[in-house]
């Protein structure tokens, strides 16, 4: 009886401090996890650039887009007075494209189309690092067609040779999505800090 009374003696202590080191464990464990899963989240957190550095990448997109607004206004609000006889109002989507697509050269095709595209590109890259509340896609695309709506407008109502077409609005926002896919989404992270949710 009193073997067993000190065996009895010596597992009730040795079990509170097994159960104290299987706690302390589970605590440090808990601990480990909610610290490696900050970590995590802090890791995969993009930190935006220096205050210096943002400033200066900000002036030199504000200064890009004034040139491009100087070549936008001269490619498209410049009056071409042999093309009245061929220019015309497009208001059904696709008309133009279609057109372009069943000239015999593919060159003039591919000029007519890239060219197009390519004047909406800098609106994708330089928008989001512009204006932090219009870095996303939608957003960008949205301000794109707006702008190019009104310098097609602009040409239809002012210009002479000119005229108002949709496939050119289409083939601008086109292109401000490629430039927001190629690099305008990268820029605009690196310029500007993401807003947590509470």
């Amino acid at each position: 009886m009193r073997g067993s009374g000190a065996a009895g003696g010596a597992t009730g202590p040795a079990a509170r401090k097994s159960g104290t080191g299987r706690e302390g464990a589970a605590g440090t464990g808990g601990s480990a996890g909610k610290a490696g899963t900050s970590a995590a989240r802090t890791g995969t957190e993009r930190r935006p650039l220096p205050l210096p550095l943002r400033l200066l990448a900000m002036a030199c997109a504000f200064a890009a887009m004034v040139a491009f607004a100087v070549v936008l206004a001269d490619l498209t609000l410049d009056p071409s007075p042999a093309s009245v006889s061929i220019a015309h109002t497009n208001l059904h989507p696709g008309a133009t494209l279609k057109i372009y697509l069943d000239q015999p050269a593919f060159r003039d095709a591919v000029k007519q189309i890239g060219g197009n595209v390519l004047l909406g590109v800098p609106f994708g890259i330089l928008v989001p690092v512009l204006a932090p509340g219009a870095r996303g896609v939608l957003r960008v695309l949205l301000l794109t067609a707006v702008v190019m709506l009104l310098v097609e407008m602009a040409q239809g109502a002012l210009v002479t040779g000119r005229a108002f077409d949709v496939d050119d609005v289409i083939l601008n926002t086109t292109g401000a999505l490629v430039g927001w896919l190629l690099l305008g989404r990268r820029l605009g992270r690196a310029v500007h800090a993401r807003k947590r949710k509470a």
